[in-house]
């Protein structure tokens, strides 16, 4: 660990390798309201253009789901000034590349180009911005509805255990709740949607006051302010968006669920409410996670995969998000094992954390762990979690763009005594779900008996 430790740090720009980690931004708003944050890094002839907007499965209602997710999908379909299919061929021929990705929180969008095409990338992204709905049909919902059903069916409907997590976010969240559906929405909605409501929700969300933009890398910060006003200026702004209304979760004591799948190997989810994301207890949560299956010495790895060999894989993170986290254990079972074995095994290492602290030797190489795959991120400029993208992450979630010493500080301030305490809180039997997914016909490899569900 410490001989990648140090090649990560040698390869690291110089901010990078100092005590308090710094990133250098100018930040500055349109009259329209859209927030710009421009970093100069001049390390490679490339820069991340990186537009955040807050409108992800969150900001969707009951009956209406997916349409974040199908909104994505929209955005590239062409719009005044760039006709369908030519956004992609246009960044390509300039040597750049681009994707996008939708949260329950937001939806993103990012281009990676040579930083000779930076007003080509903000020509593409503003035109979609300003002018997406002249081009916007029934059709075109429609083909990309289709689009979407497919991937749902894919990576969902048709994967192993893929029904697992609308399963369990049925069950963690009450219906009205807006973490109470995946982002990709149900298929029942994804035909109900009109294109009223497309348009609608473009109207409402895609709107500068509602984004913030982020330009990293090979640029001069004059000159880049110059062309975003060029670029952007002219978009009206939208009206002003409320903060999402979060109903109470109720307090439902355990539950335990079983649902049938076509499967070879059973597998067992553990799931907890746990703090939001940069809360007290998300940073403890993260390294507990850590210290229970990460990496060859970790102790559930240790003790279900290598000692007891009942465990094919298990895993644990804290899924942060803004309006309630979750904390997950995930262990797929060995062929003749069941998972009732499985939870008893995990159960005596949550009540062996709660009985003692870890370790410091077990909290360093947690904390290393995390610390590496921080500064791994600041290798790029661009892509997903490339620094314009944390820049955007990090001024959408706390207001500051360069909260990146801070982030990291959350992690050093945290004891051994302060992840009992965390884990005495929150990792308890009440409250939280237990899922067996088992074969097909295979009921008696659930752990105990729970309802069974049959997901739609």
């Amino acid at each position: 660990m410490v001989r990648v430790l140090l090649l990560v740090a040698l390869a690291m720009p110089a901010y990078a390798q100092q005590e308090g980690l710094s990133v250098p931004y100018t930040m500055f708003s349109l009259p329209n309201g859209l927030t710009v944050i421009l970093h100069e890094d001049h390390t490679t002839p490339t820069i991340g253009v990186n537009l955040w907007v807050r409108a992800g499965s969150a900001r969707e209602l009951p009956g209406r789901t997916g349409l974040a997710h199908l909104f994505e999908h929209l955005m590239f379909e062409g719009s005044a000034h760039v006709p369908e299919g030519k956004f992609d061929l246009l960044l390509e021929a300039a040597g750049g590349d681009n994707n996008a990705s939708t949260t329950a929180d937001r939806t993103n969008y990012w281009m990676d180009i040579p930083s000779n095409a930076l007003e080509l990338a903000l020509f593409l992204e503003s035109d979609r911005m300003l002018s997406l709905l002249d081009c916007m049909t029934p059709e075109k919902v429609d083909g990309q509805r289709d689009v979407v059903k497919n991937e749902r069916r894919q990576n969902y409907e048709n994967a192993p255990y893929g029904m697992a997590w609308p399963v369990l976010a049925e069950h963690l969240y009450p219906p009205a709740h807006p973490y109470h559906w995946p982002t990709i929405g149900s298929m029942e909605d994804l035909s109900a949607a009109r294109y009223d409501d497309v348009v609608a929700f473009f109207d409402t969300y895609y709107r500068p006051n509602n984004a913030s933009l982020c330009i990293a890398g090979d640029i001069d910060t004059a000159e880049a302010e110059r062309l975003v006003r060029k670029w952007f200026t002219e978009i009206p702004a939208g009206t002003p968006i409320a903060p999402v209304t979060v109903p109470p979760v109720p307090d439902r004591g355990e539950q335990r669920l079983v649902m049938q799948d076509h499967v070879e190997l059973p597998r067992l989810y553990m799931l907890w409410h746990s703090p939001p994301l940069f809360a007290p207890g998300d940073a403890e949560l993260d390294l507990i996670a850590h210290i229970l299956a990460e990496g060859d010495h970790a102790r559930l790895v240790r003790r279900l995969v290598y000692d007891r060999q009942i465990a094919q894989d298990v895993t644990a993170f804290q899924y942060s998000q803004m309006l309630g986290s979750t904390f997950w254990i995930v262990a797929t079972a060995r062929l003749g094992v069941g998972l009732g074995e499985l939870e008893r095994e995990i159960q005596a290492e949550l009540d062996a954390l709660t009985a003692a602290p870890p370790t410091a030797r077990e909290l360093e190489r947690a904390r290393n762990q995390i610390d590496l795959s921080f500064l791994t991120r600041l290798e790029r400029v661009g892509g997903m979690y490339g620094k314009a993208d944390l820049l955007n992450a990090y001024y959408t979630w706390t207001g500051n763009p360069d909260y990146f010493e801070e982030d990291r500080a959350r992690y050093r301030a945290v004891g051994c005594d302060d992840l009992r305490a965390i884990a005495t809180s929150i990792l308890r039997s009440a409250g939280r779900v237990v899922l067996s997914v088992v074969p097909q016909d295979s009921l008696g490899l659930a752990s105990g008996s729970g309802q069974e569900v049959h997901p739609r």
